[in-house]
């Protein structure tokens, strides 16, 4: 899997989801082992026309701005000084309303805080409107979870879409959103702020239908592998409103960092004014 290398040691596994779930708490008592699922290609302030792109095309963007801006994301935040941060980010498939995209995932070893500000500043330059932070170490977190696994080397991204809408299909709450690594993909019942899941199904009848999909999905032997109770939140920004990022900014709470980001701002958009022109966009 790609990688974005600080100065700092990293160590996900490429074993997939089961390491990351098999990760547990870090060793201090207010860190956690964490999971930041987000996008690179904007979702809002720069026009595309993307009905044509292909996957290939969104996941070379997303692994160009993984290599070039990334990092410089990361130091502006100041991970780089977190203590037993251990942070890696892969590229990986995702999926959200139906849609699949190139995705970028990021694990560390943080506080709360920590993962919520550094959240926000990868929302804020990429301009999307939330990222997802998971803590599979939170057994009780009012989250369930269901991984579905792939035989090895078959979950392209066009095989995770296939399904995503397969998946969709069985039950429309199922169309909400995933993550794959390597050959499984995780799909959380995110719940909204009064604890209700978006997908409109109790956690039995979500892995249920999960079940049901994996069985009767034609094109690859596909099983839920494991299920499970996480922590799950996201951190956003209404963009119909805050459209100068106001929300991402409070999370912040740095004036200084704030103008460190829009420099990454501008810099993200000339990497997307190069795809543009590259996959005519």
């Amino acid at each position: 899997m790609p990688r974005t290398v600080l100065t700092l040691s990293f160590a996900l596994s490429a074993a997939g989801a089961a390491a990351l779930l098999a990760a547990g708490t870090a060793t201090a008592q207010d860190t956690n082992r964490l999971l930041l699922s987000y996008e690179a290609i904007p979702s809002v302030q720069v026009e595309l026309d993307l009905e044509g792109a292909s996957y290939a095309e969104r996941e070379a963007f997303t692994q160009t701005v993984h290599d070039r801006l990334l990092p410089a994301i990361f130091t502006a935040v100041g991970v780089d000084g977190w203590t037993g941060a251990d942070l890696v980010t892969d590229v990986t498939p995702g999926g959200y309303l139906l849609n699949t995209n190139a995705s970028l995932q990021t694990e560390l070893t943080a506080t709360d805080a920590q993962a919520d500000r550094l959240s926000a500043a990868v929302g804020y330059v990429f301009r999307q409107w939330s990222v997802l932070v998971t803590d599979f170490a939170d057994t009780e977190g009012g989250t369930g979870y269901a991984i579905v696994a792939f035989p090895e080397g078959s979950l392209t991204g066009e095989a995770a879409h296939a399904f995503f809408e397969h998946a969709a299909a069985v039950d429309e709450g199922l169309g909400g959103g995933y993550t794959a690594f390597g050959d499984e993909m995780i799909f959380l019942n995110v719940t909204d702020g009064e604890g209700n899941p978006y997908s409109g199904l109790a956690d039995a009848d979500f892995i249920a239908g999960l079940t049901q999909a994996a069985a009767s999905f034609a094109p690859l032997n596909a099983a839920v592998t494991e299920t499970g109770e996480a922590a799950a939140r996201f951190i956003g920004n209404d963009w119909s409103e805050a459209v100068a990022g106001d929300d991402y900014a409070a999370v912040i709470d740095d004036p200084d960092l704030m103008t460190a980001l829009d420099a990454l701002v501008a810099d993200h958009t000339a990497l997307v004014m190069e795809a543009v022109a590259a996959y005519d966009w």
